[in-house]
């Protein structure tokens, strides 16, 4: 038999997804990819494979899988609930999910998307270099009930490493850097702009997420007149009513809202992982401090096989304890 997992049961909106198209913006096609590309590094750490597999994106819950065949799994991204033949795994961790056993993976407990990766990647067919669905383009599709998803040649068998699980799943504060508009917003309106607590509508999907607040809307000068020009993920407009949407991985390519600032790359994961209904709020920083938390950034994500440790399970939730070898060598004691 092909090696594949079983989709049994699957929440909505559940697609394959790796880090998107690259080069096909003037076609109209945004880059797409991961909502949490970050979640994508640390599941090819724990597998010890290329950050080129596709996994499994997660938004809000998980489902019901089975492997045709042992698979190495992954779990990263927003912690979720998640179990094989009733033993809890734990997250951002790599596992061992046996032939015909059931993964159940639950609802969230914080973040907003969670990841599935296997060893070997999902081998699904690659369109315009990628194999991410982009729903908005029509690239792909969501998974669903009753699909199976091959799975690539595995070229490694490491498994039980972890990950320290990070803190980007809570919203939090977010840094950005000016856009084209955001001259047109006074001093006034920028300062209440970055003093405003955001929370996240619950409404978002993978275009972008309404960022609603108290008090007034954030209206610049001239915004009806602005020309529509190229936007990419991460940028936030503002739209007629003084509304702010924060443009995610499938965002439109050109648009006419005018854009009061854009949150740097190494603050979209954790903007993409606020919760419905979580908060998150924005500070300027300038080009070379973005620059500067762009380099760290890469070099963490560079960094993360070397801190991936060994997993230590909690006996108390070993179903299958008794089939260790506890002790060894033991004597009579005789000298």
């Amino acid at each position: 038999m092909s090696r594949s997992l079983i989709v049994h049961r699957i929440a909505p909106g559940a697609t394959v997804q790796d880090l998107g198209r690259n080069g096909y913006l003037a076609f109209g096609l945004s880059r797409g990819g991961a909502l949490d590309r970050t979640a994508l590094y640390e599941g090819a750490a724990l597998l010890r494979q290329d950050v080129a597999c596709a996994a499994l994106e997660l938004p809000g819950a998980g489902g019901m899988f089975e492997a045709t065949c042992d698979l190495r799994i992954a779990l990263t991204g927003a912690p979720m609930r998640a179990q094989v033949e009733g033993t809890a795994l734990v997250w951002n961790a790599s596992h061992v999910l046996p032939k015909g056993a059931r993964l159940e993976i639950g609802a969230l407990i914080s973040g907003s998307t969670g990841y599935l990766h296997v060893g070997g990647g999902f081998d699904v067919p690659e369109r315009l270099h990628a194999r991410s669905a982009h729903l908005a383009a029509k690239v792909g599709a969501v998974v669903v009930g009753g699909a199976h998803l091959p799975v690539g040649v595995d070229a490694h068998d490491e498994v039980g490493m972890a990950l320290p699980l990070d803190r980007r799943f809570d919203g939090g504060a977010a840094r950005l850097v000016e856009s084209f508009q955001t001259h047109l917003y006074d001093a006034d309106t920028r300062a209440r702009f970055e003093e405003t607590v955001f929370k996240r509508d619950a409404r978002a999907n993978r275009m972008g997420m309404r960022l609603n607040s108290d008090g007034d809307g954030f209206f610049a000068q001239g915004g009806l007149n602005i020309l529509s020009e190229t936007i990419v993920p991460g940028d936030i407009q503002v739209t007629g009513d003084g509304t702010p949407f924060l443009l995610m991985a499938e965002s439109q390519t050109t648009g006419g809202y005018p854009r009061i600032g854009t949150v740097i790359p190494a603050d979209l994961a954790k903007a993409a992982q606020t919760p419905a209904g979580g908060e998150v709020t924005f500070s300027f920083v300038s080009r070379d401090e973005a620059l500067t938390a762009e380099e760290r950034h890469r070099a963490y994500l560079k960094s993360l096989p070397g801190l991936c440790t060994a997993l230590v399970r909690d006996p108390a939730e070993m179903r299958d304890l008794l089939s260790y070898q506890l002790i060894s060598g033991a004597t009579a004691g005789e000298p």
